[in-house]
């Protein structure tokens, strides 16, 4: 039965939030959120990595985010990072201690599918239209452009310009000075003026933005009667010259300014009317939550079979003309055979074997030759949109490792999972290499240390370049440290 309660985690650079939904239908329904600033993205030293301390803080807010999950299924709670950790040199270690602090696995999303998660998130904000929108989410990191129709995004754009980093780069110690907002606007107008042209004025009727920025934007120019409603060039400008006249951040009195948002107002702002400015907006409305919202329904739509990673496999399938009768036959026999052969029943990674099988021949558009090379960097490097950074990196390596020698994939060999996920792709393209229609044998693979594979002798005697590529494969695996048995069943 599908969850009735779903929670989502979202590590942002400038906060992380936890948040609670009811499932009623197909609709979301908000039963609890929490918050806590951590300004993730400021806590990165010269070198690029994040430090102790902001590391230790974030793992306490994770040991308490974890105890309000405490009794959700696994399927029913996602947990997305974004900016912070796609920079961080050492988001890895992190995030492997983030994953055991707060019990569930850490997707680490591309800026490309946070601008999709967030264009669904506000879609289920607003009331249904087929008139093209714009939105913008100013983040902690980077900022995503958007536009799209109903719930379906058309186009895309994440920049690496967001409000913690800009007011590290530009307003540090707190001083709002005329030359550091000039120049903080000419780094947003560098990003924002490359991708004008494709989301200025005529693209689109409406224009959106989200975010925590955005919403404390939209309330101080409200709330100060800088604009009579949402964010207006003019309101901003008015709050620009409040800012500097001021000159500090402590100085600074502005009704709904929230001591929390204080500290990142200034580079939110350059950013905010740079774009305004560029794309020519003459009023912007705010909306909360997007991102969250978004990860909620993606995570609906996985519960009840639309999942947007299916729709994504298909696309691909079309787009590079695989042959779906060789990709099904392949992708049945793998799951099959990793049934057998893994420890324990784990549907996500048995699902993203389905899905790395049947997108195997992937590279066979570029080349017959080493298509698999070409195969696994495409998914490594393409837009994929409902697929984590984490989860496009696992198909990449068993496209990438299913065909050819080991020594390329003996790392991933070590994770007993990995191991069994790769051998039953290995053997399902090895057993379907006439690609036509056969009658495999009962095939009964088992895997830990040792590899033994039970099948009919007198099969075998009938296929005998499947049993010399069978002898070929057994080679490798012993060399690697697995020694290989087929037995006779």
């Amino acid at each position: 039965m599908p969850p009735t309660t779903l929670a989502v985690v979202d590590l942002g650079s400038n906060s992380f939030r936890l948040q609670i939904g009811r499932v009623e239908g197909d609709q979301i329904y908000q039963l609890d959120t929490w918050r806590e600033t951590l300004r993730m993205g400021a806590g990165i030293d010269a070198k690029g990595r994040l430090k102790p301390g902001a590391m230790q803080t974030a793992l306490e807010c994770l040991a308490r985010f974890r105890e309000r999950l405490s009794g959700l299924h696994p399927s029913a709670v996602r947990v997305v990072a974004t900016n912070t950790f796609r920079v961080a040199t050492n988001a890895r270690e992190f995030l492997a201690r983030a994953e055991r602090t707060i019990g569930f696995p850490i997707d680490v999303i591309s800026g490309h599918e946070e601008a999709r998660l967030t264009y669904f998130g506000v879609a289920h904000e607003l009331p249904r239209s087929l008139e093209p929108r714009l939105v913008i989410d100013i983040g902690g990191g980077s900022t995503e452009l958007i536009i799209g129709r109903g719930l379906q995004a058309e186009r895309l754009e994440s920049l690496t310009i967001g409000c913690v980093g800009m007011t590290q780069r530009f307003f540090g110690d707190g001083t709002i000075t005329e030359p550091a907002m000039r120049a903080a606007e000419t780094v947003a107008r560098v990003e924002i003026e490359a991708v004008a042209r494709d989301f200025g004025p005529g693209h689109w009727r409406e224009a959106y933005a989200s975010s925590g920025t955005a919403m404390a934007l939209a309330d101080i120019l409200e709330q100060n009667a800088f604009s009579p409603g949402g964010i207006t060039p003019e309101g901003l400008a008015r709050l620009r010259n409040r800012m500097l006249a001021a000159g500090d951040v402590s100085r600074l009195r502005l009704n709904a300014l929230k001591g929390e948002r204080a500290p990142v107002l200034a580079g939110g702002l350059a950013i905010m009317s740079v774009a305004v400015a560029e794309l020519r907006i003459a009023r912007i409305d705010a909306v909360g939550g997007a991102l969250r919202l978004g990860v909620l329904y993606d995570l609906l739509g996985r519960t009840f079979d639309e999942d947007s990673r299916e729709v994504t496999v298909e696309r691909f399938t079309e787009r590079y003309g695989i042959d779906r009768a060789q990709a099904g036959r392949v992708a049945q026999l793998a799951v099959s055979l990793y049934r057998d052969a893994a420890k324990t029943r784990d549907a996500r990674a048995e699902r993203l074997l389905e899905w790395a099988a049947r997108l195997h021949e992937l590279g066979m558009s570029v080349s017959h030759t080493g298509f698999h090379r070409h195969g696994a960097y495409i998914l490594q490097n393409a837009d994929m949109p409902g697929f984590s950074a984490g989860e496009q990196s696992r198909l990449a390596l068993l496209v990438y490792g299913c065909r050819g020698r080991l020594e390329k994939v003996a790392g991933a060999l070590h994770d007993a999972e990995g191991r069994a996920a790769l051998l039953a792709l290995r053997l399902a393209v090895l057993f379907n290499h006439a690609r036509t229609t056969i009658a495999v044998p009962r095939i009964r693979l088992e895997t830990a240390r040792r590899i033994r594979i039970t099948m009919s002798r007198r099969w075998l005697a009938a296929h005998p370049l499947t049993d010399y590529l069978l002898a070929r494969e057994a080679k490798q695996w012993a060399e690697h440290g697995y020694p290989w048995k087929v037995g006779i069943g």
